[in-house]
């Protein structure tokens, strides 16, 4: 795998961690967004394969998250999210100046990105949106119905086809096993009607990846979010039979390659 470093800085609700895999002769840097009670050390492979293609990656821990600091899995603001994500931006430019940005990310983590494209695009090269949580979750209404969240944790099963990868994240000790809290829910909720009510990305090219088969983050709600969010230029891939995490599926050889190849498409202009 590839070597990597962390860097740690003030973020807008306390300390955060974040991962930088280097490339010498890089071409292109990648902003590699993570998703909801996970975190950024679960992208190894993924960082490993757009170093091999020419990127420097860059992910931070969220709020909450990984190596961060906060309450474990508690995001009241997404907004404040986004800024730090910027903020890693901001430290992969002045190491890297001159490079296009190219924003991946995954599940609350493509409703992070998403957002961000809304609020930053005109300083990226392009979007890659992976099960992202946006458009319509359905799974959200049922949850904050009760007075109390129900005590439902993320079911390791439905991550992906390889049962090894659900053992893995089950046994992984920087991963959040407990349920979802009220706060969190309630700014996705807000998150995903802002992000519905602030327009497209217009010139930006977008990828969007998603398993046919996503028990978490269904296809048809996120489809809904993608009618809204996409602009004049996106490509999509549906994986016939893949679960929630496309990057970890039975395929992930080629959702990469879907991935490099959109990216190449992109920096070849």
């Amino acid at each position: 795998m590839a070597d990597s470093r962390e860097h740690s800085f003030a973020g807008t609700r306390g300390g955060v961690t974040a991962r930088e895999w280097p490339c010498e002769g890089a071409r292109y840097v990648v902003l590699l967004v993570h998703g909801y009670g996970e975190h950024i050390g679960r992208y190894e492979h993924v960082a490993d394969a757009l170093v091999r293609h020419g990127a420097v990656v860059f992910g931070p821990d969220h709020m909450g998250h990984g190596r961060s600091a906060g309450e474990r899995v508690l995001i009241e603001d997404f907004e404040a999210v986004v800024t730090d994500v910027h903020a890693v931006e901001v430290l992969a430019r002045a190491a890297y100046p001159g490079l296009p940005v190219v924003l991946i990310g995954h599940s609350m983590g493509g409703l992070i990105a998403a957002r961000y494209a809304q609020r930053y695009g005109a300083g990226l090269a392009a979007v890659v949106l992976s099960g992202p949580l946006i458009g319509i979750w359905e799974p959200l209404r049922a949850l904050l119905a009760p007075p109390e969240v129900p005590e439902v944790p993320l079911d390791p099963k439905l991550l992906s086809r390889d049962m090894a990868v659900g053992a893995t994240y089950a046994n992984d000790p920087l991963v959040w096993h407990g349920p979802f809290k009220r706060p969190t829910l309630e700014a996705i909720d807000r998150s995903l009607e802002t992000i519905s009510k602030s327009g497209t990305i217009g010139p930006l090219p977008l990828l969007w990846l998603h398993g046919d088969d996503d028990r978490i983050v269904p296809l048809a709600g996120s489809r809904t979010g993608i009618e809204e969010f996409r602009g004049a230029e996106w490509t999509e891939r549906i994986y016939p039979g893949a679960r929630h995490e496309v990057f970890n599926e039975t395929n992930k050889g080629e959702v990469l390659a879907d991935v490099k190849e959109f990216v190449d498409g992109v920096l070849d202009r």
